[in-house]
């Protein structure tokens, strides 16, 4: 993989000489002398590039800028959407949208820290590659957006009027992005007490941007920030890969040396937060619904600013340890008292957090009564008083080493590239003067801390940590979340006060005027680019884009009865496993208790051992284990694929060990901690409460599913509103029907833990495979031979009206689906284009552009049938079905030249061919298999995306027809919108209140 980072400070630095120095001597090398910064003035400029040579990964470079700001109005945010939508070479609306239409990149993206702008892009495609890098450095050095109003209109914010004898509203894609930030009352939290945190510098406001502060931007200050930030003498460039060197260089020099470094703006810093001489306590509200026990819905944290001065690598590291100690499992002290105490349903805080210049420490509970807010911040205090005068226990400290040390040796980043993790473990000390590689370097810190625990035992390495940065620590700020049924409805009356003044003070004129504006925004927003300003943006051809899909190796074998898969990959010593268990046999009735019973097998005891060693036990001999369940629709079958997955890695001499702890775990945990449950359903609660108000399209997906198939219906059991309806009631039985719950949660383990219908999946290199294979052997030996049970038939669904799922938020999640299979659909692979394709054009512009929201998209699930459309953080609801109705006329007027079909086709292909690790790769052909995906069905289906033609997008819009005539509607919503689509159309929502 390639990968390129391009940062942007909040301040400018000098560059390190040697840096410097070996930067000049590998442009000399390469022939390029025209460089400016030869010039004595550069020298004192801080222009660097910083690059690694990696096999396979290639990572490209990111200009990152921090930025001083004295307000929140969100202006790095704004312009990191804005540089995006065209520039000098690429003059079209939005280059960015290209290259997802018509690229292979594995990351594709950028994103607003508190004093620093990453433009990150990465492919496995060395040529694809260097087009990403070329249209970003063109993007971010020189963009349109700069002279034009609309851009910022489009992405931060604009009055928006469209006729005036209505109302006037503000639209903006930021602008409706934060609005759900500030409906999440964690992110209200954790952007509270940052700022509270760090009130004398940047971090003293929202770079994301309030939706209070944001209409108060400017296009003047918009224009002014671009000029002062977006200079090479304020970026730091990253590339990692094996690409060569030299062609780097030579990709730099034809933006770089465009640039006179007598421009450079002034050094501007970000200073260090002094500590405080006496700690800080804030009340703050956040939107809560009408109704239930708002008393027991209070938040508190306690955050601590670490220190004031840098911090060298072994007391960093030490720190992170010391963070994993006091929270990172369900068995650390600090954790596990926190929620057993029954003061509160989950935890809040990050713990240490050290992405900014200065670290902090912040812990707390959420679903708190207000009698109880003081014990909950004495609690805090004690334990870590109690834990500092006694130390952790030995085996405590063991596994957390051996889980840390685990995770830096594996560097599993999962689907996010390795080079651009790396790069942004780097970019935190780099653009404050600090050494990029020493984040980098673990290994030398790590065995001096090991080899001083050793040494002077565990408590005199952490204890004074605990007491220095935090007991004695005068910089705490202590939050208070207070819910406010009233907020969210006050929040809207004062905005909308404040645009009904704003028309009040408006003439006629005025008003026409602002009614053309919108008209003339919407119109370029929905006018297409010219066909050869499309073309300007470069990208692969059709023969540059493989015709086999990627292989995985795959062997089936048998051990003692049972299937075994390998997969013969590189895994630098690790064994990834799976173990599958059948789920058909279970009874309906007991699908909700599922997800509980996963969290019960890794977090109650067994007879010998408690929950607490059994943890250390996992911690100091493996890599981790998780158990879940595996639901998808087959194509082609009524029964749903169902699964139970215990899923485990560790290296290649404690493979007996991970076997030997799967079969405790599946086997050995008792049910018989009632306290410990009850705490399992308040954690369940707040995870689902989090997602409605955070992620509200996936529940308004899985709702949709549930009304459409089996499958659906299932998943929406175990993690959608059914399931938070199940955890309500089960709060309300756990104490009077314990006996009831934990004989039902012993008859999941006797109906899914047999031998029969099990599955081994293992991914290692072949003398790892072989040595696994007496203890997979030990391992089913052990396992009862078969259940009583007998494979039983789910018919369940829910009924398919359209629902309106209400919550209080300042934007919504609108959703519609429909099954295309059972209207007699046959799958093509071209339906994979067309769906790309809508998303990222007729979607993307009438959802996003012209409509606002922050996202909108369609996918169609190839095993169901269903295509469902979706919308994220949304401030429309019936404008936004309209859309989605819209979409077969679009598909029936659609015209694509050779061009543009090929960009469909090719960034089809990219998502088909997405980057993967080992484990990854042994996972995703275990899942293939269980879904009885042949590599001949794969290589057709390649077959067909490569083939697709015009024709098959028109056939298509009839399936679409299908969705607007038939389909079915879920939103996540605020009462207010709700109640106007209902008036628009009458009774058009069932309504659900959620919280």
């Amino acid at each position: 993989m390639h990968i390129f980072a391009l940062s942007l400070l909040a301040r400018l630095q000098l560059l390190p000489l040697n840096l410097l120095q070996m930067f000049m001597m590998l442009r000399r090398s390469s022939g390029l002398r025209n460089f400016r910064s030869s010039s004595s003035k550069s020298a004192s400029r801080k222009q660097f590039c910083l690059s690694i040579k990696k096999l396979e990964l290639k990572l490209c470079p990111f200009p990152m800028t921090m930025r001083i700001r004295k307000d929140s109005t969100g202006i790095p945010h704004i312009l990191e959407h804005s540089v995006l939508c065209g520039s000098r070479k690429y003059p079209l609306k939005e280059p960015f949208v290209e290259l997802l239409k018509g690229s292979l990149h594995t990351f594709l993206n950028a994103f607003t820290y508190p004093d620093r702008t990453c433009y990150p892009v990465a492919s496995t495609n060395a040529k694809d590659f260097y087009n990403l890098v070329d249209v970003y450095l063109d993007a971010v050095f020189f963009p349109k957006c700069v002279e034009d109003i609309q851009t910022f209109q489009q992405e931060g914010w604009h009055h928006e009027l469209n006729d005036p004898s209505e109302d006037i509203t503000y639209k903006g894609v930021v602008f409706n992005e934060m609005k759900g930030v500030y409906s999440q009352p964690d992110n209200i939290l954790g952007r509270s007490s940052q700022q509270a945190v760090f009130p004398d510098n940047t971090y003293g406001v929202d770079s994301g941007g309030d939706p209070l502060d944001i209409p108060k931007l400017t296009f003047a200050e918009f224009k002014e920030f671009h000029l002062k930030f977006y200079h090479p003498s304020n970026a730091r460039i990253w590339f990692y890969g094996d690409d060569d060197p030299m062609e780097r260089l030579r990709i730099l020099s034809e933006y770089l040396d465009m640039f006179d470094v007598s421009t450079a703006p002034e050094e501007s810093i970000v200073k260090s937060q002094k500590l405080f001489l006496k700690p800080v306590r804030i009340v703050k509200k956040y939107p809560a619904t009408e109704g239930g026990d708002l008393k027991k819905k209070h938040m508190l944290c306690l955050n601590w600013l670490i220190s004031d001065e840098p911090l060298d690598s072994e007391t960093e590291l030490a720190l992170g340890f010391l963070d994993d100690l006091l929270l990172g499992t369900p068995a650390s002290p600090l954790r596990k008292i926190l929620l057993e105490s029954s003061l509160g349903e989950a935890i809040v805080g990050g713990g240490v957090e050290d992405e900014l210049l200065q670290a902090q420490f912040s812990v707390g509970l959420k679903g708190v009564s207000k009698e109880d807010i003081k014990k909950v911040e004495d609690l805090v205090m004690d334990t870590l008083k109690s834990l500092a005068e006694t130390g952790f226990d030995t085996d405590a400290v063991e596994a957390s080493m051996n889980t840390v040390e685990f995770s830096l040796r594996e560097n599993n980043t999962g689907s996010f590239p390795r080079g651009l993790a790396l790069m942004l473990q780097s970019i935190g000390k780099w653009i404050y003067d600090m050494d990029p590689f020493e984040p980098l370097k673990y290994q030398k810190p790590l065995m001096a801390l090991k080899a001083r625990i050793a040494e002077e035992g565990n408590k005199a390495v952490f204890s004074p940590l605990i007491e220095k940065y935090i007991l004695n620590n005068p910089h705490r700020v202590t939050i208070e979340m207070q819910p406010d049924a009233e907020k969210a409805s006050c929040d809207e009356a004062a905005e909308k006060k404040l645009l009904d003044e704003k028309k009040a003070s408006m003439t006629e004129a005025d008003l026409s005027k602002l009614a053309r504006a919108t008209r003339e925004l919407r119109l370029r927003q929905e006018t297409p680019d010219p066909p050869e300003v499309l073309k300007s943006v470069p990208s692969l051809s059709l023969q540059d884009i493989p015709k086999k899909p990627v292989q995985i190796p795959i062997k089936i074998g048998d051990i003692n009865g049972v299937k075994v898969l390998h997969h013969d990959l590189f895994t630098n010593d690790v064994l990834y496993s799976e173990v599958v268990f059948d789920m058909s046999s279970l009874k309906q009735e007991l699908v909700p208790l599922v997800p509980l019973f996963c969290q019960s097998l890794m977090e109650m005891g067994t007879k010998d051992m408690d929950f607490v060693q059994l943890n250390q036990l996992i911690g100091r001999k493996t890599g981790g284990i998780s158990v879940y369940p595996f639901i998808s629709s087959v194509r082609g079958k009524a029964d749903p694929c169902s699964h139970m997955i215990v899923r485990g890695k560790a290296m290649s001499g404690r493979i007996e060990d991970l076997f030997n702890l799967i079969n405790h775990i599946i086997q050995d945990v008792q049910f018989t901690d009632q306290k410990r449950f009850k705490q399992f359903i308040s954690q369940g609660k707040a995870r689902m409460e989090d997602q409605l108000q955070g992620s509200g399209h996936n529940i308004a997906a899985a709702r949709m599913e549930a009304k459409l198939n089996v499958a659906g219906w299932i998943g929406e059991q175990m993690g959608g509103v059914s399931y938070l309806e199940f955890l309500q009631s089960l709060e309300e039985k756990v104490d009077l029907h314990w006996n009831e719950i934990s004989s039902s949660l012993e008859e999941i383990r006797r109906t899914l833990f047999t031998k029969s219908g099990c599955l081994i999946n293992l991914t290692a290199d072949a003398k790892n495979l072989t040595n696994s294979e007496k203890h997979v052997g030990k391992f089913l030996d052990l396992l009862p031979s078969s259940s009583s049970a007998e494979s039983k038939i789910w018919k369940a669904r829910l009924p398919t009206i359209s629902e309106a799922i209400v919550i209080p938020t300042q934007v919504n999640y609108v959703g519609k689906a429909a099954n295309l299979y059972e209207t007699g659909y046959e799958f093509n692979g071209s339906a994979h284009v067309i769906s790309k394709h809508i998303s990222n054009t007729w979607l993307w512009d009438r959802v996003r552009v012209s409509g606002g929201a922050y996202g909108g998209y369609c996918d169609f699930d190839t095993h169901s049938g269903v295509f469902s459309f979706m919308s994220y953080r949304d401030p429309n609801l019936l404008k936004t079905l309209n859309v989605y109705d819209g979409t077969s006329d679009f598909l029936r007027e659609l015209e694509m030249d050779d061009g543009a079909l090929t960009k469909a086709i090719i960034g089809t292909i990219g998502d088909v061919d997405s980057y993967q690790l080992p484990d990854v790769k042994g996972y995703s052909s275990l899942v293939r298999y269980l879904l009885g995906i042949e590599e001949e069905e794969r290589q057709k289906r390649r077959e067909e995306i490569l083939s697709t033609s015009l024709a098959d997008f028109k056939e298509f819009a009839e399936r679409m027809n299908l969705v607007k005539d038939n389909g079915v509607v879920v939103a996540v919503a605020s009462a207010d919108d709700v109640d106007n689509a209902n008036k628009e159309r009458p009774n058009f929502f069932e309504i659900k209140k959620a919280l």
